[in-house]
């Protein structure tokens, strides 16, 4: 099989795919990913056997249809350091050549036949958001994830699908994120599992995925696992076993202080007041008093820091300690001119960040008797 195709439109796609594909695995054959070429559409596919995904390139031009697994991250290597528009792919039994201008790269093939297979999207029945969206609600979530953890379902993203929303959550048990928007249902079959649990990893995926904002993207949900379909890619995954906490308990229903916060100065004292902290002293006051936030933290053989940063405040003073690496996680998703809404209770409940497009963030302040 010889194939001609567009080499941008082919390492754009392999860079995608890659995300998936398992640097350490004792099934060696999960490094390669597969193409298959029929009807002038070269697939490539990918899998670690939990998440996996399928990446339709349309146009290239082929003598044959035909499959063949390549390595991938040498055949992203390859295509970077080439030059040319175009690349031409001539597969055999015994070997794959890849050319392109004066460059020609020969490597050996093995056999496609063992390599898992991920489905296509042929639903008529799923959940379709907005793609710009969705990628902003995966960014604003995901990393509150907790892979580490064995407890609850933590190492995934809750996705909670109603007719007329789409709500994700995600929580390491020290602080939440959860985020709303618009989706509509297309068909009539029941949902299998209206609020699966995705892994981590398949919605980094997904988000990486959606290179098309204004397109509609397909959520399909059954029992085990789900499929979506984005611009040319359908993700594959299997659903996160265990429970998800209730989230909803944690949000605190009322506040006694209200802050408007700019992202920009705030993030840039919180990254100051991360300098003096370490493992044994994480912990930052932030004091609010009288039109000031002061940001103070003290550690053991590395010194103290204070940082003040003007805010509208002119209530009673109020001082919470926080991990100054989850505030930071939070601010780094927005552009500097954001403005975001910081409610509390006391220096010792749970504190929420707000914004006016249906987001929240609660973040757990830390005991201060650390």
């Amino acid at each position: 099989m010889k194939l001609h195709c567009h080499r941008p439109s082919l390492i754009a796609a392999f860079q995608i795919v890659d995300g998936v594909v398992p640097s350490r695995t004792p099934k060696e054959i999960l490094k390669n990913v597969k193409l298959e070429v029929a009807d002038g559409v070269a697939t490539l596919i990918g899998t670690d056997s939990e998440v996996g995904i399928r990446y339709d390139i349309p146009g290239v031009e082929s003598d044959a249809p035909g499959e063949t697994l390549l390595p991938s991250k040498r055949v992203i290597s390859i295509l970077r350091e080439l030059t040319d528009e175009s690349v031409d792919l001539e597969i055999t039994d015994e070997a794959i050549c890849i050319r392109s201008g004066h460059s020609e790269f020969r490597l050996s093939a093995e056999d496609p036949s063992e390599f898992p297979s991920v489905s296509a999207f042929g639903e008529d029945a799923y959940h379709a958001v907005s793609g710009g969206a969705l990628k902003n609600m995966i960014r604003r979530t995901v990393f509150a994830t907790d892979n580490e953890s064995t407890r609850y379902a933590l190492g995934g993203v809750l996705l909670n699908l109603e007719a007329d929303k789409i709500t994700l959550a995600a929580t390491d048990s020290r602080r939440l994120a959860v985020i709303s928007a618009a989706c509509r249902k297309e068909g009539e079959s029941a949902d299998a599992n209206a609020s699966p649990v995705i892994p981590a990893k398949a919605m980094s995926l997904i988000e990486r995925s959606i290179t098309e904002e204004d397109e509609d993207v397909r959520i399909t949900i059954h029992a085990n696992d789900a499929l979506v379909k984005c611009g040319h890619s359908t993700v594959y995954c299997r659903l996160v076993e265990g429970r998800f906490p209730k989230y909803s308990d944690v949000i605190p229903r009322e506040s006694s202080v209200s802050i408007d916060l700019v992202v920009g100065p705030f993030y840039a004292a919180v990254r100051q007041a991360q300098i003096v902290t370490n493992e044994e002293s994480r912990g930052v006051d932030f004091t609010f008093n009288d039109g000031t936030l002061s940001l103070s933290s003290v550690a053991a053989d590395i010194g103290q820091s204070t940082i003040e940063l003007p805010i509208a405040y002119d209530g009673n003073e109020l001082t919470i300690l926080f991990d100054p690496r989850y505030i930071a996680d939070f601010l780094r998703i927005f552009e500097p001119e954001q403005q975001v809404r910081l409610d509390l209770i006391d220096g010792e409940s749970a504190a929420v960040f707000r914004t006016d497009d249906s987001y929240t963030y609660v973040i757990m302040p830390l005991s201060k008797d650390r």
